[in-house]
């Protein structure tokens, strides 16, 4: 039994020296060719699954990501969204919410609707063709959502490389994201209480109560508590977070997931919904950003794009049939997000040029796509197939983003 732990441990420091090793390389590759760096490092997890590695190599695959490594990266993947989705709930800036205008309400809600509908169209054809075992309401639910969402983390990165963050159009299309965002997780939350509940009424209605009795308990309940401890915590580490200042924080955040996971919508809900109630605490959030941000984007990313990576197999779209399907779901989401966030950009008053650049940034994916995504998988809904459709759909709308912004801002007055 030791040697066979030591072994299965050897496999695992093999592992996260290659994840790391090929994410960091990923994001210079990517970031030379004027990319963010998250992209590359969801590339390194394509490249380490069977699309690439397992196709060219699939002994080193096999020998690098055994099965038995699975439940592994999955728990590892899985600890690694609970604490991103803390720090992306704590650096939501509600201030967008409170102070938005009309424009960029319309742009979020045309955002969400028209990927949304297209989504439901597109999801409820292909479920016979490539879905027929999956639940039919979950599936396409999934599918929609997947291609409705806004990568906001991303989104942020993009415009300080561009240093667009500050200008009207930047503030703009952040407070869309930021409302499609919220938007997005708040369906995902429902489609997830939908098939938790098996489409029961009672079983849904019991999930959504609890849903929103556990939001309403964090803000109106927990929030000064929280608050209140914050300040000790910050107080007895001088300004900054001691150890068990971290400890104390690392709890609270599990304890959040676990409470979301009881309820059954998934346990990254609640450490976002904990961010965002202590968001406007701008010395905590700085001082937990400082703690945790490195060590969540140089190790737990990684293993989640890996883990992801490892589940998409592009060699499963064998026939000219699936490739048509998945650019349908491609062009589909493009379609919904660039057409509707410009169109009502339009409607706002912004120049066609304007209008270009808030529908390109808006179908930024990446990230909060590929969670999106994981969430369908593991709900049981979305069939290998349609994973890595979607996945190269998450891909492929990030890896434009760039270019075409970079191409609509040059000689921009």
């Amino acid at each position: 039994m030791s040697e066979h732990f030591q072994e299965f441990f050897l496999h695992i420091l093999l592992q996260l020296a290659v994840i790391i090793s090929a994410a960091r390389i990923g994001a210079w590759l990517l970031g030379k060719l004027g990319q963010p760096q998250v992209v590359g490092e969801i590339v390194a997890g394509l490249v380490l699954g069977p699309s690439v590695l397992g196709r060219f190599e699939p002994q080193v695959l096999e020998y690098l990501f055994p099965n038995d490594a699975t439940i592994v990266f999955r728990a590892l993947s899985e600890l690694g969204l609970v604490l991103l989705m803390f720090l992306i709930g704590l650096e939501f800036e509600f201030k967008h919410l409170r102070k938005v205008g009309k424009t960029a309400s319309a742009v979020a809600a045309a955002g969400i609707a028209l990927p949304f509908l297209l989504g439901v169209a597109l999801a409820m054809w292909m479920h016979t063709l490539l879905a027929i075992d999956a639940n039919r309401g979950g599936f396409v639910l999934i599918v929609a959502v997947s291609m409705s969402i806004t990568a906001i983390p991303i989104l942020g990165r993009i415009m300080i490389e561009l240093n667009i963050q500050r200008t009207p159009l930047g503030t703009l299309t952040i407070t869309a994201a930021a409302i499609d965002d919220a938007l997005g997780w708040i369906l995902l939350a429902a489609v997830s209480a939908m098939i938790h509940g098996g489409f029961e009424f009672w079983g849904i209605a019991r999930m959504t109560l609890l849903t929103i009795g556990f939001v309403a308990a964090c803000l109106f309940v927990a929030r000064p508590v929280l608050r209140s401890g914050a300040d000790t915590l910050m107080t007895l580490g001088n300004g900054d977070l001691s150890v068990v200042g971290l400890s104390a924080v690392l709890v609270t955040v599990f304890m959040a997931a676990a409470a979301t996971n009881v309820i059954g919508i998934f346990s990254i809900f609640g450490p976002f919904v904990l961010g965002a109630v202590l968001s406007d605490h701008h010395d905590f959030r700085e001082a937990v950003g400082r703690k945790l941000r490195e060590m969540v984007h140089a190790l737990f990313l990684p293993i989640f794009f890996t883990y992801t990576g490892l589940r998409t197999n592009v060699g499963l779209l064998e026939t000219s049939r699936d490739w048509m399907l998945c650019g349908l779901v491609v062009a589909a989401s493009m379609t919904g997000k660039i057409f509707g966030c410009g169109a009502a950009a339009r409607l706002g008053g912004l120049s066609w040029r304007d209008c270009g650049c808030v529908a390109v940034m808006m179908n930024t994916r990446a990230l909060m796509g590929l969670i999106a995504i994981n969430v369908g998988r593991e709900l049981g809904v979305v069939p290998d197939q349609v994973f890595s459709m979607l996945v190269i759909m998450a891909v492929a709308t990030t890896l434009l983003t760039m270019p075409a912004l970079r191409l609509l801002l040059t000689d921009r007055p």
